[in-house]
């Protein structure tokens, strides 16, 4: 028979499982089918729970005081110690450590490095480094705000027992919490290990790099550990778009990795396409022979194609102006002037990109239903109408967002440039960069030659917003995001 509990009396003699339940599950994973002839206000011990008890608040309360008092209330003492040693250890780290490294990430350093005299000589003392006091800082913070998640789960997790609690229902025990975290939160486990090493790896590089160029670290006068970095706000994008030297170079650079871009893009897109249907045609012969002569540019490593087209084109030595002269026809300044050099590297990524679309558009051709191209023959059409009407557009739904890739690829085609030209050649009007340098390869002189970090930082976040607002543009807008499939 079925006992109401009594509202008057409070429950007593409550027999509560050491452990608890794993924060990274909700509620449902922890409720248990009550067994028969208990009431929905009663503890899977059959005593009656108090209708009145707010176990739900007390614990969020506690735990939000503290970490683990929440679940010392609902008596899980192993999981209450747990949260309770993590809550004292980031105190503790928080207090004697990462507190003062987010002052440093707040200051960049006070003490620059100095000489001292020490008796008769003077020694070097070094100071602050403000580089390496960024690179802790960002890491307790982003210490510091897993800490924050990790206790909002803690509070989740004693509002989550809490509610069990208070409908009667059986608390788990820290037995079952292992087994249901090896179990159904095994997933999670695996991916929290990786996840902290993006964390570190990944994010922090990105966020360092995004934070240089919002301060002075530049050559010469701004390069730890002799000398501090400072805050600078937005001056360095200043700079780059309204001092003369910097904004003649930016735009420059910036309007000539657009065009080199857009036309390597479509020459190398379009070129695919033109080999592959010339192959597939009827009466060709031999067109195994004709895809692997075709494909080879693309199987010899990119970097010895183009060293060797480098020495090829070259206009002393090379082999083709030599040919040329002997045939009385005057030598090509194929690198050395500014708008040949521009017209060789498209020719060339031509020669190296044409391969990649023609296997892609081969693939796409073979997959086009041969009845398509027999009901246009049977209508009248001419070849153009159906290269126009059914392959052009069967190609453009397969491979628009491999197009939309190699474009933001282009963008950022390194290689290319700096090992076919090196940036060359050089242009007086320009603050370290040449004729034929990509914004990438720009950043890469300005790192690595230069020394100017703030500014190499603030035309990667450039080239970020460029490619990434481009890329989620069309996509979203191409057909293929659009339809699940051209055919039904």
């Amino acid at each position: 028979m079925i006992q109401i509990a009594d509202k008057k009396k409070p429950p007593t003699g409550l027999d509560f499982s050491v452990g608890g339940s794993s924060p990274f599950c909700g509620r449902k994973g922890w409720e248990h089918t009550m067994s028969k002839g208990q009431s929905p206000t009663m503890m899977s011990t059959g005593k009656p729970q108090s209708a009145g008890a707010s176990h739900a608040r007390n614990g969020t309360i506690l735990s939000a005081l503290f970490m683990g008092l929440g679940q010392f209330y609902h008596r899980q003492w192993v999981k209450g110690a747990i949260f309770m040693l993590a809550e004292v250890i980031s105190i503790y780290l928080i207090i004697a450590q990462f507190g003062a490294n987010l002052w440093g990430l707040i200051t960049l350093g006070d003490t620059p490095s100095r000489m001292e005299k020490v008796g008769r000589l003077y020694q070097n003392v070094p100071g602050d480094h403000s580089i390496f006091m960024m690179i802790y800082g960002l890491a307790a913070l982003i210490y510091i705000v897993l800490f924050v998640l990790f206790y909002i789960g803690n509070i989740r997790d004693a509002r989550v027992i809490g509610q069990l609690r208070d409908e009667g229902k059986e608390v788990p025990s820290f037995r079952d919490t292992t087994k249901h975290l090896l179990d159904k939160g095994f997933p999670y486990l695996l991916l929290s290990l990786p996840t902290i090493g993006v964390l570190f790896f990944t994010i922090l590089p990105i966020m360092f790099m995004i934070l240089m160029a919002f301060t002075n670290y530049s050559a010469p006068d701004h390069i730890p550990p002799k000398n501090l970095v400072d805050w600078v706000g937005f001056e360095t994008f200043k700079s780059l778009f309204t001092l003369k030297a910097w904004s003649k170079t930016f735009y420059g650079v910036l309007t000539w990795t657009i065009i080199w871009a857009v036309v390597a893009t479509v020459t190398t897109y379009f070129g695919g396409i033109l080999v592959a249907l010339l192959i597939q045609q009827h009466g060709i012969r031999f067109k195994t022979m004709w895809r692997t002569i075709f494909i080879l540019p693309y199987a010899i490593p990119q970097f010895i194609s183009l060293l060797i087209m480098k020495n090829i084109l070259n206009s002393q030595f090379g082999p083709i102006n030599q040919y040329l002269g002997m045939l009385g026809l005057g030598q090509v300044p194929w690198l050395n002037d500014p708008f040949m050099a521009k017209v060789t590297v498209i020719l060339v990524n031509m020669w190296i990109g044409i391969p990649v679309s023609m296997i892609l558009v081969l693939g796409v051709l073979t997959a086009i239903p041969k009845d398509l191209y027999e009901a246009a023959e049977v209508d009248g059409a001419s070849g153009f109408q159906k290269f126009r009407n059914i392959t052009m557009p069967f190609v453009l739904f397969q491979t628009a967002p491999i197009l939309i890739m190699q474009f933001a690829g282009n963008i950022n085609n390194f290689n290319v440039i700096f090992l076919l030209t090196g940036g060359a050649p050089a242009n007086g009007d320009y603050a370290f960069a040449g004729s034929t340098d990509l914004l990438v390869t720009w950043l890469y002189k300005l790192t690595l030659d230069n020394q100017r970090y703030n500014f190499a930082s603030a035309i990667g976040i450039l080239i970020f917003l460029i490619i990434a607002s481009f890329s989620i543009y069309n996509y979203r807008r191409s057909r293929s995001f659009k339809e699940e499939d051209m055919i039904q």
